[in-house]
């Protein structure tokens, strides 16, 4: 905390909050807060990652982009997948992500040897296309035990109700977005204890919204992901913020899905002394309105105050 306390003037009172930290007292001119996670986009897609961290957002998970970008320089923190794992001529190979969105997979060495590449350029995510136009039902298996053998974690792109199901009893991670078809309560059940990513604003179903309050209510952690590319705020979204609100979160659950809870889940540093975390200056408490991260004071960003 010495750099936070030579740049602010203050000393920061931090409580423990299981495995992160946040400011319990405010600064004497305002409030300390860790900077905004975007749990899902596609920020090699559309490239607006300055303008990400001039709003506060200060880390990214890219859940596909082309082979090439793994390991580029960026001005935030980006966690990467690499190209989503899919079936030859699958999602989303003949649509938006033609140009190496996708790799294309038909047994199950294919996989196990794209998984040994991805991991060796730098990819902490594997994020598999499911469904009908998806890898295929036999590799997800395959897939989940030799990511996590490599301790990847596993996101799927599952909108409707079988696939949601197959991924979780495979084993899988996270879910890449909210479904959009109803989901049972088998499936709901099945999840418990694993992680959604909201991206109710760029798939609006309103099955989506009420998917999401029942895993929430299930015991599913809520991560705040916007699809970036897809939708295009370049910033903290207030459509998704506007939903998450409508699926029963209120605005401490909301600043946590956006800040604390994936700061924990992708074990990113906490604000602590000597650490190189990414934080936000805030005039007032997000937790009581969480309009306030939508326009920081000033952002850091591992450590180094964003001019």
């Amino acid at each position: 905390m010495s750099k936070v306390s030579r740049l602010l003037g203050v000393v920061l009172a931090l409580v423990s909050c299981g495995e992160r930290q946040v400011a319990e007292e405010p600064a004497a001119d305002g409030i300390v807060w860790p900077a905004v996670v975007d749990s899902h986009v596609h920020v090699t897609y559309w490239p607006v990652a300055d303008k990400l961290a001039a709003s506060g957002v200060a880390t990214v998970v890219d859940l596909a982009a082309p082979e090439s970008a793994l390991g580029t320089a960026w001005p935030i923190q980006v966690i990467a997948s690499g190209p989503m794992l899919t079936r030859p001529n699958g999602y989303p190979l003949e649509s938006w992500g033609s140009e190496g969105y996708g790799n294309a997979c038909a047994d199950a060495a294919c996989v196990a040897q794209t998984i040994d590449r991805m991991a060796a350029k730098g990819a902490r995510v594997v994020k598999i296309a499911m469904g009908d136009n998806g890898l295929d039902a036999a590799l997800v298996p395959v897939a989940v035990e030799h990511a996590h053998a490599k301790q990847l974690v596993i996101a799927v792109h599952a909108l409707d109700n079988a696939s949601a199901l197959l991924a979780a009893t495979a084993g899988a991670d996270l879910l890449a977005h909210t479904p959009t078809e109803p989901l049972t309560p088998r499936t709901i059940a099945a999840w418990k204890g694993r992680a959604v990513i909201s991206t109710l604003a760029a798939f609006g179903a309103p099955a989506a919204v009420d998917n999401l309050r029942a895993l929430r209510a299930a015991g599913c952690t809520v991560l705040y992901g916007t699809d970036l590319g897809n939708l295009r705020d370049a910033g903290p979204s207030t459509a998704e913020i506007g939903l998450l609100r409508q699926a029963g979160l209120d605005d401490a659950a909301i600043t946590a899905a956006m800040t604390t809870t994936p700061t924990s889940y992708w074990k990113l540093p906490a604000i602590g002394p000597g650490s190189n975390a990414s934080y936000l200056l805030l005039e007032r408490d997000p937790t009581k309105d969480v309009r306030a991260l939508l326009a920081p004071r000033s952002v850091w960003i591992q450590g180094r105050r964003l001019k």
